[in-house]
């Protein structure tokens, strides 16, 4: 009991029904201490207000050690990334240096990077991911055969969920060989990152980082279905985010809709 209690340290979480079952479901969602945390004490005012550290003291606390074991599975599964395949050289291409400071700024919606989650070696299949630069709203679609008549249409099924896309920052796989017809059907600009520089596209590698975590490096990804890849989208964009003040992808989009919308309303009363 006295060791029970040492352990205890006077937690709000353990003390704080409705808070313990918030945090214990974030936590087994994979969540970060961080972000479960700053979302509580910015963003849930009806709940106690807890730092990180108290989550990672409940964690190694009696009361936590099985979400933390189960936390530890889940993070075994998450893999390194798959080596990108070696391509010939793509032609006219836009460079990253060439980007307008907006796009680096983050300073408005509709700047995208793009990428592909790639089947094992006995599996067919890729995963189109697009991260808006501003909101980290993701998407994602199957492309299935690999072609790029296929990709094409992928990006356009994105380009429909997500109009406001205005650009595209990207790497040089052979898939956007036709990158300029791929302009035109998509009414964006595409520049395009040094070969093997993926970090100059770092919101769509973290997502695809996030992705690994459900989809394991050598999986067959025709085996996943559509109400799979929705759910992992919604899942994606469900994540409160320190770089956006502890709100979620889908709500920052959302929010910037809806502005969007009351501000087309006033110019029209006008």
């Amino acid at each position: 009991m006295r060791r029970r209690d040492a352990k205890y340290q006077g937690m709000k979480i353990v003390k704080h029904k409705e808070l313990r079952t918030f945090v214990e479901e974030k936590l087994l969602e994979g969540r970060s201490p961080q972000s479960i945390a700053g979302r509580v004490t910015k963003r849930m005012k009806y709940l106690p207000s807890i730092s990180t550290d108290s989550i990672r003291r409940f964690l190694k606390s009696v009361y936590g050690r099985k979400i933390e074991s189960k936390r530890n599975e889940l993070l075994k599964k998450q893999k390194r990334r798959q080596k990108r395949r070696r391509t010939k050289k793509l032609t006219d291409r836009t460079f990253i240096e060439k980007r307008p400071k907006i796009i680096e700024k983050r300073g408005r919606v509709g700047d995208t990077e793009a990428d592909f989650v790639v089947s094992g070696k006995s599996g067919r299949g890729y995963l189109l991911t697009v991260v808006d630069r501003k909101t980290r709203r993701s998407f994602i679609e199957k492309v299935l055969p690999v072609t790029i008549e296929e990709m094409e249409k992928a990006f356009l099924k994105i380009k429909e969920r997500f109009p406001e896309m205005c650009t595209v920052t990207t790497d040089n796989d052979l898939l956007f060989a036709n990158h300029k017809r791929l302009e035109t059907l998509l009414s964006v600009k595409i520049y395009f990152c040094h070969p093997y520089h993926s970090w100059e596209k770092g919101a769509i590698e973290n997502v695809n980082g996030e992705i690994r975590k459900d989809i394991p490096k050598g999986s067959d990804l025709s085996k996943y279905s559509s109400s799979f890849l929705k759910k992992l989208e919604i899942k994606l964009n469900d994540r409160y985010l320190e770089c956006l003040d502890f709100f979620t992808p889908q709500e920052m989009l959302d929010r910037y809709r809806k502005r969007k919308t009351a501000a087309v309303k006033r110019r029209r009363k006008k």
